[in-house]
């Protein structure tokens, strides 16, 4: 089986000429102990402990975001693929049309994730952030603090008009010590705005009107 899941792809990657590279491992403990990560795992659930589920269950534990596509003659096992937000589930033998289908969408799932990590450096360390999983960011002191959607916060010696100068338009300078994802706001009033984990953050009485504004952009450009 990994032999011909290794030809399929190869053979549908070649056809579209992108680039790629593809691991083998012969269980899901050898793919854990690589510590691996990878756009697209193909996961047979009928494995040695850890079986697929369990090692997608793990992965997803680590922070993965790939896709997980099982491949299984288990159909009962189906509903417990949403666990681990499955991608999709192929059944064996594999049929070349249905799987070409699923890596049409992969593909297109993969391309629509695409966006430019924002490099930040600590020290003699840099670690890259995904703009999209920025909530908002402030600043104390000399530093900058940048909160994230997994509750996670990168905090590094920065101005924050040097980091607003390096983001895209989903963020705004809602107050002169905050820049807000505008795609984590949920609300705001009062001079607040409420974000999507829970916490609220001020809003510069000027820049309520600005604001608002800038989420009617916001909306239009993501639901055109």
């Amino acid at each position: 089986m990994l032999k011909a899941l290794s030809e399929y792809l190869s053979a549908y990657m070649q056809k579209t000429g992108i680039p790629y590279s593809v691991r083998l491992f012969p269980d899901g403990g050898s793919l854990l102990e690589s510590a691996c990560d990878f756009d697209i795992f193909f996961l047979d659930i009928q494995m040695e402990q850890p079986d697929g589920m369990e090692t997608a269950k793990q992965l997803r534990c680590r922070g993965s975001r790939g896709l997980f596509i099982f491949v299984t003659i288990l159909h009962e096992r189906v509903f417990d693929a949403f666990e681990v937000e499955a991608f999709d589930y192929l059944i064996k033998p594999l049929d070349a049309t249905r799987f070409t289908r699923t890596m049409d969408r992969a593909i297109h799932t993969l391309r629509g994730r695409e966006e430019k990590g924002l490099v930040i450096r600590r020290g003699n360390t840099c670690e890259v952030v995904s703009p999209a999983q920025i909530v908002y960011c402030e600043v104390q002191g000399r530093k900058v603090y940048i909160h994230q959607s997994d509750g996670k916060t990168i905090d590094y010696y920065d101005r924050l008009d040097a980091l607003a100068r390096r983001v895209d338009g989903r963020f705004f300078r809602c107050h002169r010590s905050y820049l807000v994802n505008l795609e984590h706001v949920r609300g705001c009033g009062e001079g607040r705005v409420c974000l999507s984990q829970g916490d609220t953050i001020p809003v510069s009485r000027l820049r309520e009107r600005e604001l608002a504004e800038a989420l009617l952009r916001c909306m239009k450009e993501r639901d055109p």
